[in-house]
């Protein structure tokens, strides 16, 4: 398994979200986020914004789809201008349930 954490910007977490559920990936959490990339902020005349709002969306995989997620995200998060966001992938050891103790996705 894999957990996807991908920062990306807050207009287009509704396309995301519903691509995701589209390409069979309804499991998700969200969270609206601050912070900064390589860019260390945006500079806009005098005024400079040191971070900027991004939505994470955290979603755990099966390690066979984590490409065709990626590309899912990347296709639907795109605008072509820096600040874009960014994905992470991490290895998740194991996973429970906390009702019925399943453990697994």
């Amino acid at each position: 398994m894999k957990m996807i954490r991908a920062f990306i910007r807050p207009e287009k977490e509704q396309e995301v979200v519903l691509a995701l559920e589209g390409a069979g990936f309804p499991s998700l959490t969200k969270l609206p986020v601050f912070g900064r990339g390589k860019q260390k902020g945006l500079q806009v005349g005098p005024v400079h914004y040191d971070e900027l709002p991004k939505t994470l969306i955290m979603t755990v995989i099966d390690d066979a789809d984590v490409d065709r997620v990626i590309q899912v995200i990347q296709d639907k998060a795109r605008s072509g201008f820096i600040g874009d966001g960014k994905i992470f992938v991490s290895p998740v050891d194991n996973a429970y349930t906390i009702r019925t103790g399943e453990v697994g996705l």
